[in-house]
């Protein structure tokens, strides 16, 4: 329920035992939003830590990259670790790691800016679903397209990471919004924000295109799914807990199986 005390016994703010009130205003504020920032900063610290003798120091681009040894072992994803490595549970690690200070600072900035919107309009709950279907989605793509490197510009990636892809799931999700009764103004908007990504994504390089694309069909359809016409209800706060733990699951299992090929 959205009133603020229910009709019948006159509790406030009624719904998941009371908790929801508390948990969608961490969600707007220093909740998910904040998790995903920390999580993302100390991740690329500890990157960098791993194995300084490798750490980036050229131009903007590979400014502060991590080196590929404790990228690998914290969870990157792409075909090479998904397929040859079997580490398949990557599709949710890599998106809490980053190739390099230019590559972490811009998907926060974005993520900052979009996360409490998506929060405002879904829920925290389903926002945290989105985040995650998304980043499976999106590195899934990439895996998968990444089999195919004789298809060029166009393959998916060998070995891939970052939070662009639930960030493109975020703008999937917002573009449901708009088409299910939101201003058409935020669709319009999005687009436009896609339109530019893509281009870059065709100039640029190292830029996982599949990633990106993958992540905003996953964040669609999972919006789709989640419909914010309703109202958000304990199960989903239920899934969202599960996809928390799906995710820190993913990152000590990437440990925990990558320390065989260091030790």
């Amino acid at each position: 329920m959205r009133d603020d005390r229910c009709f019948c016994c006159g509790r406030f703010n009624p719904g998941l035992w009371g908790f929801a009130p508390l948990l969608n205003k961490l969600g707007r504020g220093l909740g998910f939003t904040e998790i995903v920032l920390f999580v993302c900063a100390a991740l690329f610290v500890i990157t960098l830590l791993g194995d300084p003798s490798a750490i980036g120091r050229g131009g903007l681009l590979s400014m502060l990259s991590p080196g590929q040894r404790p990228l690998f072992l914290l969870g990157a994803s792409g075909a090479t670790p998904v397929f040859l490595y079997g580490r398949w549970w990557t599709v949710l690690s890599a998106a809490w790691l980053h190739g390099g200070l230019l590559h972490i600072v811009m998907n926060m900035m974005w993520l900052r800016q979009l996360m409490p919107a998506v929060s405002e309009f879904y829920g925290v709950g389903r926002l945290v679903i989105i985040y995650t279907v998304s980043a499976a989605a999106g590195f899934a793509a990439t895996s998968i397209m990444g089999l195919f490197p004789f298809l060029g510009p166009f393959a998916g990636a060998g070995f891939t990471i970052g939070a662009s892809a639930p960030l493109f799931g975020l703008f999937g999700a917002l573009v449901v919004y708009s088409q299910l009764g939101g201003p058409s103004s935020i669709g319009q908007q999005v687009w436009r924000w896609v339109g530019i990504f893509a281009v870059i994504g065709l100039i640029v390089p190292f830029i996982d295109n599949w990633a990106h694309l993958g992540g905003f069909g996953g964040g669609y359809l999972a919006a789709r799914l989640l419909d914010p016409r309703s109202d958000e209800h304990a199960g989903h706060f239920v899934a969202a807990f599960v996809c928390l733990a799906l995710n820190a699951a993913a990152i000590l299992a990437s440990v925990w199986h990558g320390l065989q090929f260091f030790q």
